[in-house]
């Protein structure tokens, strides 16, 4: 019997580079266990070139990808998130919607990457795809909701981006 995916909503103020690259990644390696989403309490209305080369590199199609508020997310015909994921740290310090549904909240601060610069938008994108791959491993049909937030802010904790992150 195949179970329903999770939900899962990446934010960032912008929602133009590192929640969109969350997105992508947890979408191409779930295997269709997850689905995921990108928002930005203040979305700038593109994507970062950069970015979407990365995106695009993996083999991952970027056509669907855009800049969008939070807001898509809350309304009663919005997808319900089992999981909401800050990966900015001016967007978990923000006071976000409530979340139809109740999801687990998490905070997985990664450096903004630079633009102009492709190493770290290179750097930021091995963080995510580390800590989407220790996502991946959870038990998650045997976690409640409070067991998830915890187990998803130890992934934050356990791959804290350092001054040496090579891409």
């Amino acid at each position: 019997m195949n179970k329903p995916a999770y939900n899962a909503l990446f934010l960032c103020t912008g929602n133009s580079a590192r929640s969109q690259m969350a997105e992508a990644l947890l979408n191409m390696m779930s295997d269709g266990r997850f689905r995921a989403y990108s928002a930005g309490s203040h979305p700038s209305g593109f994507v970062k070139p950069h970015a979407l080369e990365l995106i695009q590199s993996v083999g991952y199609p970027t056509d669907s990808l855009r800049s969008k508020s939070w807001d898509e997310f809350t309304g009663p015909d919005a997808p319900r998130m089992d999981l909401v994921i800050t990966v900015c740290d001016n967007a978990a310090g923000e006071t976000c919607p409530i979340w139809p549904g109740h999801p687990a909240v998490a905070h997985w601060g990664v450096p903004d990457p630079v633009d102009g610069d492709p190493h770290s938008f290179k750097a930021a994108w091995w963080i995510l795809r580390r800590r989407v791959e220790l996502l991946l491993a959870l038990p998650m049909e045997k976690l409640d909701r409070l067991a998830r937030e915890q187990r998803l802010n130890q992934i934050a904790e356990t791959t804290q981006p350092t001054e040496t992150s090579q891409a």
